[in-house]
């Protein structure tokens, strides 16, 4: 091989070398799919969570285990913002906004956390109507972390 060839090559593997931590990770996409190109992170085994960080804003999706978008929440600062995706959208409860929709139905359970972090934690809760109570509350007991890290 010649010098220049040789030359060539290394460059390149040195390129791909330095490239290849983003082939590690694929990006999260799919905020509102049955299946996102993102890791299931919940913490029940009836549930599937979804984080998604867009803009310093994070966002969490529940869907059901059959792929069913139950409802999404976004975050950032201590501040929650339901999003309308999900069967439930309009009975997510965040500590700024109550459910969309006043409901009669009463819980059939105790909540059970879905998903939970340093900073957020969001449960579901059957209702007696066959619907389902997801709610959204900041879990962080620091200011400073609370309002300078994306949560």
């Amino acid at each position: 091989m010649s010098k220049t060839i040789l030359g060539r090559v290394c460059a390149g593997l040195l390129v791909l070398g330095l490239s290849s931590s983003a082939f590690a990770d694929p990006p999260s996409t799919g905020l509102g799919q049955a299946w996102p190109n993102a890791t299931d992170v919940s913490s029940s085994p009836n549930f599937h969570a979804y984080v998604f960080v867009l803009g310093g804003v994070k966002y969490v999706q529940i869907n059901d285990l059959n792929g069913n978008v139950l409802a999404a929440i976004g975050m950032a600062n201590g501040q929650f913002l339901t999003l309308p995706i999900g069967r439930f959208a309009q009975f997510v409860r965040t500590p700024q906004q109550p459910a969309a929709v006043a409901t009669t139905a009463t819980p059939v359970s105790s909540p059970t956390t879905v998903y939970q972090d340093a900073t957020t934690q969001v449960t579901t809760t059957p209702q007696s109507d066959g619907t389902m109570q997801v709610s959204a509350l900041a879990t962080c007991s620091d200011p400073i972390v609370c309002n300078t890290h994306i949560q």
